[in-house]
């Protein structure tokens, strides 16, 4: 008797969301309103790479195994993907490409060198201080934003990290990575920059949020006006932002 009973007692906390088919958690709503906008989700996802300096760095073993018995890799090992954590920070004069300290012996850095594409993952995450609304879900990670930048890795001039201080502008987010900065007796590093080519953004459920792609044109147009105003679910200002829009 319980057994029937706990299925319906549980759907009665489920958000529409949820109990509508799964298709509206990944994806739009056909009939949803309120949704923001793709320039809105580009300036939300501008906004985390901002607040945040940790990804994910994705990219795919090369089919080459030359490399296989030197570094004790498995094999067949070839385009398989592996994602890792790395540094990064958003620094002029492209702020909307992040700055990464490559380091020669890393594997991400090996992958990107033999040709793999680069895929830097982010989410974001509230403020811890902030307390929950009335909806138990708002601070769900499955309705809290994240997207991918698709892109490659590019280095960067020595001029250009001398004219817009980049080095100062990443020391500033990761003070620790001053052991390794280009030079050090530990690696081999050097300065480098996702070059967004794609941009994915999962901004929620479907019913409330935009899923889908963002054009990079419209990623490389948001202001940096627009990133500093923003407000995210858990900041301050957020419901007085989103009240007045």
């Amino acid at each position: 008797m319980l057994s029937s009973i706990l299925p319906s007692l549980l759907l009665g906390f489920v958000p529409a969301a949820v109990t509508q088919s799964p298709q509206y958690v990944l994806s739009n709503h056909p009939h949803a309103q309120n949704i923001p906008t793709v320039h809105q989700s580009a300036v939300q996802a501008r906004r985390i790479l901002n607040l945040s300096s940790i990804a994910t760095l994705s990219t795919v073993f090369p089919e080459d195994q030359s490399a296989t018995l030197l570094e004790n890799r498995p094999l067949d090992l070839g385009g398989a993907p592996i994602g890792l954590i790395d540094y990064y920070a958003s620094c002029d004069p492209t702020p909307h490409e992040p700055t990464i300290l490559a380091i020669g012996i890393a594997t991400s850095f090996k992958n990107a060198r033999a040709g793999s594409n680069v895929t830097l993952s982010l989410r974001y995450h509230p403020p811890l201080d902030h307390l929950p609304g009335d909806d138990i879900y708002t601070y769900s990670p499955a309705n809290l934003p994240r997207f991918g930048l698709l892109g490659y890795i590019e280095p960067v001039s020595a001029s250009e990290v001398k004219k817009y201080h980049i080095d100062r502008c990443f020391f500033d987010r990761h003070p620790d990575a001053v052991a390794w900065k280009p030079g050090n007796a530990i690696h081999r590093s050097w300065w480098a920059r996702l070059v967004v080519q794609q941009v994915y953004w999962i901004g929620g459920f479907g019913d409330r949020a935009y899923i889908g792609w963002i054009p990079v044109e419209e990623w490389r147009g948001v202001s940096q006006d627009e990133v500093k105003n923003a407000r995210l679910v858990g900041e301050h200002g957020y419901e007085k932002a989103a009240a007045s829009t």
